[in-house]
């Protein structure tokens, strides 16, 4: 091509890209309303292609996902941590419009309706005696502050389910990071019916309801394990099973142990 000038190196390059910065050379095209308009086009197509993308494949075909990124197959998908954030946005945007408590669990919770609402009784009495103050003025401080900590210490939640898949595949060649986007995206996942979950217990929301969808939750996320776990670590179907149940399991525990942390960390620095 004809000798153009890197505006950023101030060399004279003879090839589309400039060999030390990968600048360009300059199209008259792009400076034209047009020009603009057609890279906000191909901007917005490209990216939330690849979202759609690889929101559908999660759904979709678990455990594909996570083989296209160990394989190296990375381009028409979202990497899994990003993925994973953009399920976070998307669940607490649909918790908040839905006043739902999934992750965002209030005070009034902790105490009456949670396995350990007896030892949180406790240790919250204890903890409004320090501070001087009584339930009704705590509350609201408390419920603002747990729903940022939800917000901003999921991540962890999903990286300490990576330590099961790791043990319970000892055997595989996949290193840790694998089971970490294994992991990243199941929780993508969860966080995507999650979404369901809280939009149709907004609108009925009695406890033989809420019962109802936490066990058909814990059905569909066995689904997706026993299917998610023969196609990235394989295995015979009866010890998928086996182990499954184990994984469902574990994701049950740390579900309840993350809001159980949640109440600890928000308790004790508030």
């Amino acid at each position: 091509m004809s000798p153009w000038n890197c505006p950023t190196c101030r060399k004279e390059v003879s090839t589309p890209y400039c060999p030390l910065c990968g600048e360009r050379a300059l199209n008259p095209r792009e400076l034209t309303v047009r020009g603009l308009a057609e890279q906000g086009l191909e901007a917005f197509t490209s990216i939330d292609g690849r979202l759609i993308r690889s929101f559908r494949t999660l759904a979709a075909s678990p455990g594909a996902l996570t083989m296209a990124y160990l394989t190296g197959r990375r381009k028409p998908y979202i990497g899994p941590v990003s993925l994973f954030l953009i399920a976070n946005v998307l669940f607490f945007a649909t918790e908040s419009l839905t006043h739902g408590t999934v992750f965002t669990t209030p005070l009034a919770s902790h105490l009456h309706s949670q396995p350990w609402d007896g030892l949180a009784t406790t240790l919250v009495s204890q903890r409004l005696q320090a501070l001087h103050q009584t339930l009704d003025t705590y509350t609201p401080g408390f419920d603002r502050a747990v729903a940022r900590n939800a917000r901003s210490c999921i991540i962890l939640m999903a990286l300490s389910f990576s330590i099961l898949p790791r043990i319970l595949f000892r055997g595989s060649r996949w290193p840790f990071a694998a089971h970490a986007a294994f992991a990243l995206h199941l929780y993508a996942f969860i966080l995507l019916i999650f979404c369901l979950a809280t939009s149709l217990l907004a609108l009925n929301a009695t406890r033989n309801f809420d019962v109802a969808i936490s066990l058909t939750l814990l059905v569909v996320c066995a689904i997706y394990l026993y299917i998610a776990t023969g196609v990235v670590y394989g295995g015979t179907a009866v010890a998928r099973a086996l182990k499954t149940v184990v994984l469902t399991a574990g994701v049950a525990v740390i579900v309840l142990g993350y809001r159980f942390a949640l109440l600890l960390v928000t308790l004790y620095t508030t």
